[in-house]
């Protein structure tokens, strides 16, 4: 924030919203790709959103064409996640096969990619990266508002890029 000169999300003065390792809310989407760009300066290396496509595959964590990114209906998992007020501090119970953890149910993540509801239709099978212009930008994952019928890791939601919310953040992606 002071190296952008950037506000703080509006959220973070709330204890629900302030939880020490649980993903910050209340970033539009600029604001989530200054922070990757920040990132880089400090080591070079490149960071930003993942594309829509990167983020079903990562969530998946290897399970195919599942609908969580665990091994059966995921009934408990969802019974838990339905008493959350607010994001929460990622843990091992919520990896998936590949270790990353949270990626159904904790906050949506911001995509880089534009939104179109028919995209998929025609779009490339191998490494898809959305439509080149838009109004709305990707979000992938659930959230602890929404409960399940966005934690399914093939859902799909959208937002002005401009809007920000309590239960929006991002996740980082490193280009190797």
């Amino acid at each position: 924030l002071e190296a952008r000169r950037a506000a703080p999300p509006p959220f973070l003065g709330e204890a629900r919203f302030s939880l020490g390792g649980a993903p910050v809310v209340g970033v539009n989407w600029s604001e989530a790709v200054s922070y990757c760009e920040w990132l880089g300066e400090g080591d070079g290396a490149r960071y930003r959103l993942p594309s829509e496509a990167e983020r079903e595959w990562a969530a998946r964590g290897g399970l195919g064409d599942g609908d969580w990114p665990w091994e059966g209906d995921g009934a408990g998992f969802i019974e838990a996640i339905s008493r959350f007020e607010g994001p929460h501090e990622p843990g091992p119970a919520c990896a998936n096969g590949y270790g990353l953890r949270c990626m159904a149910e904790n906050v949506h993540e911001w995509c880089g990619d534009w939104y179109a509801p028919d995209y998929y239709v025609g779009s490339p099978r191998d490494s898809p990266r959305g439509p080149q212009q838009g109004k709305r930008r990707v979000s992938r994952g659930g959230s602890w508002r929404h409960r399940e019928k966005v934690t399914r890791v093939n859902a799909r939601s959208s937002l002005d890029p401009a809007f920000r919310y309590s239960d929006f953040g991002f996740r980082v992606y490193q280009e190797l």
